[in-house]
């Protein structure tokens, strides 16, 4: 994911395609149905999102932490892998699940580059998959009836 954004001078920050406040851009995160985290070029957390559908606990304290003091010891050595392969741009996503207490929960991670195509960071996305799991067939239109 390329990510290319300035400042408006209207205090809404410019994307790509459109603009959007801070607050706009912060509520529509904390409302998807995922955990979102964001490390840095840095290794360093920098944000995370806590939404309603949070999965795994976040403490605020992991801000600015080395995201591999966020994890148990024995998974250290993916992390590091994982973010190296995506500084080497030899992978463009990685991505596991789990099932945990009932859930079936999808994890992945995507590596941020800047326009220049320096890489910027890591995103972390998980999402409980049970319900989406479950569909079968075609809903081709949205029908309050269903729901």
């Amino acid at each position: 994911m390329i990510i290319n954004t300035r400042r408006s001078s209207n205090s809404a920050i410019r994307i790509r395609e459109g603009e959007s406040t801070p607050e706009q851009i912060s509520l529509m995160l904390v409302n998807l149905p995922l955990d979102i985290t964001f490390v840095d070029e840095n290794d360093k957390v920098k944000f995370y999102f806590v939404s309603k559908d949070r999965i795994f606990p976040r403490s605020p304290e992991i801000i600015g932490r080395s995201v591999q003091n966020c994890h148990p010891h024995k998974s250290v050595h993916i992390v590091e892998e994982n973010i190296r392969r995506f500084k080497e741009k030899t992978k463009d996503r990685g991505e596991f699940w789990i099932q945990r207490e009932g859930l079936f929960v999808h994890i992945r991670y995507f590596p941020v580059y800047h326009g220049k195509g320096d890489y910027k960071g890591t995103i972390e996305v998980s999402q409980e998959m049970s319900a989406i799991r479950t569909l079968d067939g075609e809903r081709r239109i949205l029908d309050w009836k269903q729901e």
